[in-house]
């Protein structure tokens, strides 16, 4: 029994593998110029090995491939790896498998803060040209857009957690059963919030914020890429770091604490740090829901009985690639925001849990 168990774990690792290393060059083939996956092939292999005397591709293919496309999909990848993971965290810290990032009301407060900043200091303290500049993605990696927003995002992921932990009272027994309904009052205030602002901004302002809001890659470039890989990288050491203190906390409070976990200390600091991976990714590509909920329960099903934390980054960021390349191809001529398609999932998937659980 063990041994088949680990030959289909080891199975899995595989697949997973080659569709890593695969679905660059498949997701970057797709999109309104049509380009095969040979020639992604030799664009990727002229780019990298600098070599000019067997070119195969276009300087067109090259600049759709390269400024494009890949950017897009590190970004797609990177997103979908950092909500995965801080889905995972959530439901571990809280022992609730209904925990998700915009379920929990922090996708909502991050969006909040981020709207806040565009809004009000940017229309404030720069002019309309670096406004256009700041929601078309033409930022550089030192530019103020690229840390006032995340900044903003994170500050209202903070007050979103702290919010939640007032209302479902720290310290009591209950906490852990309101959170998610603390979580989800969380979100709907500060959508309220959000809405409200929007109202009184400039209709140019409400435009940009709008479809961002709805979760879209379009914008992406390889500046706005550093961030998000930094920050979830780290942040996917720091869990691996802590990963049996946090496994700890499956088995209660009481048992933790007596293995020796500081469990209001490592709880608060999850949930800061999952504010922090989710506020920065909301600043670069707007709101995204669902994934944090749907990948880790994926996991757990596919692989009972463990907690591969580096197998779910890796599941969430190739969903999301994937999810990227029907949000892009879906529509003849049109682009439908990611967060459209995965908040549909989502929400089926959300169903199927509650009545699975009933």
């Amino acid at each position: 029994m063990i041994v088949a168990k680990q030959h289909k774990y080891s199975m899995f690792v595989a697949i997973l593998a080659l569709l890593t290393v695969v679905s660059p060059f498949l997701a970057a083939s797709f999109g309104a110029a049509n380009i095969s996956a040979s020639d992604i092939y030799h664009a990727m292999a002229e780019k990298l090995l600098i070599s000019s005397a067997s070119d195969h591709t276009s300087n067109i293919t090259q600049r759709i491939v390269f400024e494009l496309r890949l950017p897009r999909i590190v970004l797609a990848f990177v997103a979908g790896a950092g909500l995965a993971l801080a889905g995972s965290v959530l439901q571990t810290v809280t022992r609730n498998p209904l925990a998700d990032p915009y379920l929990f009301g922090i996708s909502s407060g991050a969006s909040f803060g981020a709207v806040m900043v565009f809004t009000i200091l940017v229309e404030g303290m720069f002019s309309p040209s670096d406004v256009i500049a700041l929601s078309n993605g033409q930022v550089s990696w030192w530019s103020w857009q690229n840390l006032l927003l995340p900044i903003g995002a994170f500050v209202g992921a903070s007050l979103s957690v702290l919010l939640v932990l007032c209302l479902s009272g720290l310290g009591r027994a209950a906490q852990i059963e309101r959170m998610l309904l603390s979580g989800v009052a969380t979100s709907f205030l500060f959508g309220a919030l959000t809405s409200l602002v929007l109202y009184f901004s400039s209709p140019q302002a409400t435009a940009s914020v709008l479809f961002w809001s709805l979760g879209s890659f379009a914008k992406a470039n390889w500046a706005g890429v550093i961030l998000p890989t930094i920050v979830v990288s780290l942040s996917l050491m720091i869990i691996l770091l802590f990963k049996r203190q946090i496994s700890a906390l499956q088995a209660g409070d009481e048992t933790a604490h007596t293995l020796g976990v500081s469990v209001a200390k490592l709880r608060i600091s999850m949930l800061l740090l999952c504010s922090l991976i989710t506020a920065v990714l909301v600043a670069t590509c707007g709101g995204i829901g669902f994934v944090g909920l749907m990948i880790p329960h994926c996991i757990r099903l596919l692989l009972p009985g463990r907690q591969p934390i580096i197998i779910t980054a890796i599941v969430g960021g190739l969903f999301m690639v994937w999810i990227d390349v029907i949000a892009r191809c879906i529509l003849s001529h049109q682009e439908l925001p990611v967060g459209i398609i995965t908040a549909a999932i989502g929400s089926v998937f959300f169903l199927f849990i509650l009545r699975h659980r009933r």
